[in-house]
C-alpha cells in the first residue's frame, strides 16, 4: 500500500582505515511506523574450523566524555575502534553456528550468531543480558516515524583511537568524498552535456565500483566439513564441483549482483571488466588474470563457470575482454601493457586447448558446449541430451572461430614489440580458417530460412536441424577481425605463411573463410560470407522478429505465432516466444532466455558491426528496420542498436523510464531517478527483469553511452 522506509547509507573514508558512515531512515509510508536499526560489526569466523587459533574479540568500552564505543581485535588486523551514536541496547554475541538449529544438536553456548534474532524478533531480553564482548556487536536503535519523518544514525570505524568527537565531522568528510566521486566521474563521462545520459552513466559505474565483494571458497574443505562440526553429507563426494577439490578462491571479485548473485561468474565478469577498465584499468586486468590463476581454472584448463557449478561450459569470451582491456588503456590512458597480455595469452593458450580437447567430440572444429549461457533460448537442455545423441552447436563453433581470431589478434599485436610470438598468431589464423569451413560446410546453415540452427545427430548417424530461430544463429556475427596493411608490412612472416595456407587449400579445393580485401590492402576476415551477413541482418532487422524497442531480442518473435514442437527420443519439446519470463521451465526452473533483450550479447553484436563497416563502409546497406525503406549502413545500424538500448534507460516523452515499466513505485519523487541495472529487459516493453540489482554485464550500456555520444550530440 505505498508504505515502507527508505534507508541509505554513505560510506566515506577519512583516510584508507578511518571511514565515517551515515545511515539516514526515512518513512515514505502514510502513517507512523515503527524500525529496529541494527548496525552490526562482526568477525568472521576462522577459529572454529581452526582449532589453536587466536580468537578475535569485539570489547566495550567507555569514554569520560563521548560515552560508549567498542574496539574490535584481531591477531593479523590489530585494532579498530568503532564510535557510534548513543543507542538504546548494545548487543554481543558469538559468531558461532546455531548447531542446534542447522543439525540438531545442543549449542555448547547460547551466544550464536542468530542470537540477535532471539532477543529482537521473539523478545527474550534476558539472553544476552550482561555480555559486553564477544566477536559479534550490534548497537540497536528504536525508533518510530512519523510519515516522512527522517532519522539520522552516524558511526565511525577508525584504526586509530580518537579522542575527541569522533562523530563531528562527519557531514564535511562525506561532503568531501561525494565531491571528489562527481569529479572523478565527470573525467569519464561523454562528450555532450545530457544530464540524463551521464546520469545513467554515472549509475552504471558506481553499481559497477559497488559490486566488488570477497568471495571465500575452499572446495576441498567444503567437500570435508568443518574441523569439530558434524561431517557434510556423504553425497556431496558425487555432487557439484567435487571434481574442483583444487579450488580455493579467496579474493576481493566484480560479482554479477552482491544480493542475488553473491558470486562471481566467469562470463559475466569479462563483461563486468569492459566499462571497468574506463575506470580502473589495472583492477580490471587484474580480474582476467585472477580467473586464470592455478587456484581458480582447473588443472585441464577450464575456466570455472560458478559455485552453482563450476563445471558449467560458459562461452569463452575472456580472450575477447583481455584484448578490449588492452585497447581501452592503451587509447584512453596512453598506456599499452603487452605484459598483460603476455601473461593472460599463456593462460588462454591452455584454456583454449582444453576447448578443442574436450568440447569437439568428433574432431571435426564443430563445437557442442552444452549450455553455454544460452541453454533456456533453445528447445533442448543441451547439457542433458539423452545418452547416444549429440549436438553441432552453431554458438558453440561461432565462440571459437570468435576465440581463435581474438587468439590472433592478441598473437599480433604482441609480435610487434615481440616477434617470438608471430608464429603462433599464424597458427591461430590456421585454426580461425578450419574452424570457418567446419561452420559453412556442415548442415548449420539452411538455405529456405537463410539462418544458422543447432543439429541433432542421433545414435544411428542421422541428423536433423533444430529451427529456433534466436540468438544462437546470430552469434556467427561476433567472429570478425581486420588485419591491417601495416601489420601485414611489418610481420612478413605471419603474411608469407597464411598466404601460403590460402594457396595451399584453394589447390586442393578446400573451404576458405570470407576474406576480403580494400584497396589499401587491408585484409577483413570474417566467419560468413558477405551474402550471408546480409541476409542474417535482414532477418534480425526484422521488429517482426529480432529487432525489438529496445534492442535485439534472444529468441525471434517468429516463435509467437510459430512455435515450434519437437520430438526427442520420444519426448515432445516445445518453445514459444515469451517476451518476458518463460512459461516452460527447463533449465534452473526458470527458461528466461525466451524473448528478453540482453545486454552482454547486444553489445557484442554492436562491436562486431562496427567492425564491418569499418571494412565495408557504405558498400554494404541495409532497411533498418527491414521493410522499413530506410537504408543504413552498419555503423549506423550499430548506433540504432545502441541508442535503442540506451533508451531503455532514458527518460521519454511521457517523462517514464522504460526500465521502469510504468510501476507505480518510480513515480513517486524521491524514486524517479532511481536507475537499477536489471538482468535482461521485457522484448516489447523494455521493462527490467530478473535480477534487479545485476549492474554487472548490463554496465556495458556505460561505455556505449561514451561511444556513442557523438550521434547524441548530432
Amino acid at each position: 500500500e505505498g508504505n515502507y522506509f527508505d534507508i541509505y547509507t554513505e560510506y566515506g573514508k577519512n583516510e584508507s582505515t578511518d571511514i565515517y558512515i551515515r545511515i539516514v531512515v526515512i518513512n515514505r509510508g502514510s502513517q507512523a511506523a515503527p524500525l529496529t536499526l541494527m548496525p552490526t560489526l562482526w568477525f568472521r569466523n576462522y577459529w572454529s574450523g581452526h582449532p589453536g587459533k587466536k580468537k578475535p574479540i569485539i570489547n566495550l568500552l567507555h569514554h569520560e566524555t563521548e560515552g560508549p564505543y567498542v574496539i574490535a581485535d584481531h591477531p593479523a588486523l590489530g585494532s579498530y575502534h568503532l564510535y557510534f551514536q548513543t543507542a538504546d541496547q548494545h548487543l554481543f554475541t558469538e559468531n558461532e553456528t546455531n548447531q542446534e538449529r542447522l543439525f540438531g544438536v545442543p549449542n555448547p553456548t547460547p551466544y550464536v550468531k542468530d542470537a540477535f534474532h532471539q532477543v529482537i524478533i521473539h523478545g527474550d531480553d534476558d539472553l544476552l543480558v550482561g555480555k559486553t564482548f564477544g566477536t559479534k556487536f550490534s548497537p540497536v536503535y528504536s525508533m518510530t516515524l512519523q510519515p516522512e519523518e527522517k532519522k539520522e544514525i552516524i558511526l565511525r570505524l577508525s584504526e586509530k583511537p580518537v579522542d575527541k568527537d569522533p562523530l563531528a565531522r562527519v557531514d564535511l568528510i562525506l561532503e568531501e568524498r561525494r565531491k571528489e566521486s562527481l569529479d572523478f566521474f565527470k573525467c569519464l563521462a561523454p562528450r555532450q552535456s545530457n544530464p540524463d545520459l551521464n546520469r545513467i552513466m554515472h549509475q552504471a559505474m558506481s553499481g559497477l565500483l559497488w559490486s566488488k565483494q570477497f568471495y571465500h571458497i575452499d572446495v576441498d574443505l567444503w567437500l570435508k566439513g568443518d574441523p569439530g562440526f558434524p561431517p557434510p553429507p556423504a553425497a556431496r563426494w558425487q555432487g557439484r564441483n567435487a571434481n574442483w577439490g583444487f579450488l580455493n578462491n579467496q579474493d576481493v571479485l566484480l560479482m554479477p549482483d552482491t544480493w542475488e548473485y553473491p558470486w562471481y561468474a566467469a562470463w559475466d565478469l569479462a563483461f563486468h571488466c569492459i566499462p571497468m577498465a574506463f575506470a580502473d584499468p589495472v583492477f580490471a586486468k587484474q580480474q582476467m588474470i585472477l580467473m586464470m590463476r592455478e587456484w581458480y581454472m582447473n588443472p585441464e584448463g577450464q575456466l570455472p563457470a560458478y559455485e552453482w557449478n563450476f563445471s558449467d561450459v560458459n562461452p569463452p569470451v575472456h580472450a575477447w575482454a583481455c584484448l578490449n582491456i588492452y585497447r581501452i588503456e592503451k587509447s584512453v590512458h596512453g598506456r599499452p601493457d603487452v605484459n598483460f597480455l603476455k601473461k593472460a595469452f599463456q593462460k588462454l593458450l591452455i584454456n583454449f586447448t582444453w576447448w578443442v580437447n574436450r568440447k569437439d567430440k568428433n574432431g571435426n572444429n564443430l563445437f557442442e558446449g552444452g549450455f553455454l549461457g544460452l541453454d533456456n533460448i533453445g528447445i533442448i537442455n543441451r547439457s542433458e541430451l539423452p545418452a547416444g545423441y549429440s549436438m553441432e552447436q552453431v554458438d558453440g563453433t561461432s565462440w571459437m572461430a570468435m576465440y581463435a581470431l581474438n587468439m590472433m589478434e592478441i598473437a599480433l599485436e604482441i609480435a610487434t614489440y615481440d616477434d617470438t610470438f608471430e608464429d603462433v598468431a599464424t597458427k591461430f589464423y590456421e585454426h580461425f580458417v578450419m574452424i570457418s569451413a567446419s561452420l559453412n560446410e556442415a548442415h548449420l546453415w539452411d538455405k529456405d530460412d537463410d539462418f544458422f540452427y543447432d543439429v541433432i545427430i542421433a545414435p544411428d548417424g542421422s541428423w536433423d536441424r533444430i529451427k529456433v530461430r534466436s540468438m544462437v544463429g546470430l552469434s556467427v556475427l561476433f567472429a570478425a577481425s581486420t588485419i591491417s596493411s601495416e601489420t601485414r608490412a611489418r610481420l612478413k612472416d605471419f603474411d608469407r605463411r597464411t598466404t601460403w595456407f590460402k594457396n595451399y587449400r584453394r589447390s586442393r579445393g578446400k573451404y576458405l573463410p570470407n576474406e576480403e580485401r580494400r584497396n589499401d590492402d587491408d585484409l577483413m576476415l570474417s566467419l560468413v560470407s558477405k551474402d550471408k551477413i546480409i541476409r542474417i541482418l535482414q532477418r534480425m532487422l526484422d521488429e517482426n522478429e529480432f529487432l525489438a524497442p529496445g534492442g535485439i531480442r534472444s529468441l525471434s518473435k517468429y516463435h509467437e505465432q510459430h512455435p515450434l514442437t519437437y520430438h526427442l527420443d520420444g519426448q515432445p519439446l516445445h518453445i514459444q516466444y515469451d517476451p518476458a519470463e518463460s512459461t516452460i521451465n527447463m533449465f534452473g526452473g526458470n527458461s528466461n532466455w525466451r524473448g528478453p533483450v540482453w545486454m552482454p550479447v547486444n553489445y557484442l553484436l554492436i562491436k562486431s558491426l562496427k567492425k564491418y563497416h569499418h571494412f565495408y563502409g557504405d558498400e554494404i546497406k541495409l532497411e533498418c528496420p527491414t521493410g522499413s525503406g530506410n537504408m543504413m549502413n552498419l555503423g549506423q545500424v550499430a548506433e540504432e542498436i545502441a541508442g535503442r538500448l540506451i533508451k531503455i534507460f532514458m527518460v521519454d516523452e511521457n517523462g517514464k523510464r522504460p526500465i521502469h515499466g510504468g510501476a507505480a513505485f518510480y513515480e513517486r519523487p524521491e524514486n524517479k531517478e532511481l536507475l537499477l541495472f536489471f538482468e535482461y529487459f521485457h522484448g516489447e516493453s523494455s521493462k527490467g527483469l530478473g535480477a534487479n540489482h545485476q549492474t554487472g554485464w548490463t554496465a556495458v550500456i556505460a561505455e556505449l553511452i561514451n561511444d556513442e555520444a557523438w550521434e547524441w550530440e548530432r
